[in-house]
């Protein structure tokens, strides 16, 4: 072995050992047999642990009246702090102490805080919404352009399952800054059906025939009462709306079978549901001239 060789290893040497003193880790008994098996079973021990202790979480949440999506969210928020510890335990078994740790923590943190801003803004908007509920799981909302039925909120992402039954992942800082429209926070929804009718059709002709279809389904509320109103002139229709209340349950299936009635009866009775059209008059010009 040459000169540069021996001392290549003697500085190699010199450097574990300054290691060693500064971090306290004891590298000739980092990869021995005993540590890595001890490694194994404390990695074990710990997914047994993580594992007995969401059992219990879960088992605690079926029993609770907690919001679903507050459940998600507390369940992810231990299940991380379980393997936090877990990394603590492991590393401490490698001879680093408490101290160390610490720092080593506070430093990656610091590193993380800077490098995702975004998913700790995620992390910070999923406890707003869990603090301010403008939903709850099983809610059917709409957040910005997004429509669907909320499944869960989790740490950085709010879990959303659209009536096509695709699933949407949506970041929690998205959520918190978009207008959300909630229509199942209501006991009740009302309904709203615009029809325009040939001009020649008496007013109360129309009326009466949407107020009966409205009165023909026991799922509309009595209270409030449904409406009947003649809402504009256009140009080629006048324009009626109905207006009725409903349980939000019912909403969809009462939509269609309402207008589904309306034009059964429309045309039962003789109403005319115009569209856009034009009328051209033409003038004979030799007739005038006469």
């Amino acid at each position: 072995m040459d000169s540069t060789s021996v001392g290549g290893a003697t500085a190699l040497i010199q450097s574990l050992d300054d290691t060693e003193k500064a971090t306290g880790i004891n590298f000739s008994k980092l990869f021995s047999v005993d540590m890595l098996f001890g490694l194994a079973i404390t990695f074990g021990v710990s997914l047994l642990v993580i594992f007995i202790v969401l059992k219990i979480v879960d088992h605690v949440q079926k029993l609770s009246t907690m919001d679903n999506t507050l459940k998600s969210f507390i369940r992810s928020t231990i299940k991380a702090g379980l393997w936090l510890i877990a990394i603590g335990a492991m590393l401490s078994q490698l001879g680093i102490d408490s101290k160390t740790f610490a720092a080593i923590v506070s430093i990656v943190g610091l590193a993380l805080s800077l490098s995702l801003q975004s998913t700790l803004s995620n992390l910070f908007s999923g406890m707003t919404i869990l603090t301010t509920k403008p939903f709850t799981a099983g809610d059917y909302v709409e957040v910005g352009e997004a429509a669907g039925t909320i499944e869960r909120v989790e740490l950085f992402y709010t879990t959303m399952l659209t009536a096509e039954n695709k699933t949407i992942f949506i970041p929690n800082s998205q959520v918190a800054a978009a207008k959300i429209v909630n229509y199942s926070r209501q006991e009740d929804r009302r309904i709203e059906l615009n029809l325009g009718v040939d001009y020649s059709t008496p007013t109360e002709l129309v009326k009466t025939a949407l107020l009966d279809a409205a009165k023909a389904d026991e799922r509309i509320l009595p209270d409030p009462a449904p409406f009947v109103g003649l809402l504009g002139y256009q140009d080629s229709a006048v324009q009626f709306t109905l207006r009725a209340w409903t349980k939000t349950e019912d909403y969809w299936n009462v939509y269609f079978d309402l207008t589904e009635r309306v034009r059964t009866l429309f045309n039962d009775r003789g109403i005319r549901i115009t569209y856009n059209h034009l009328n051209v008059h033409m003038i004979d010009d030799s007739k005038q001239e006469t």
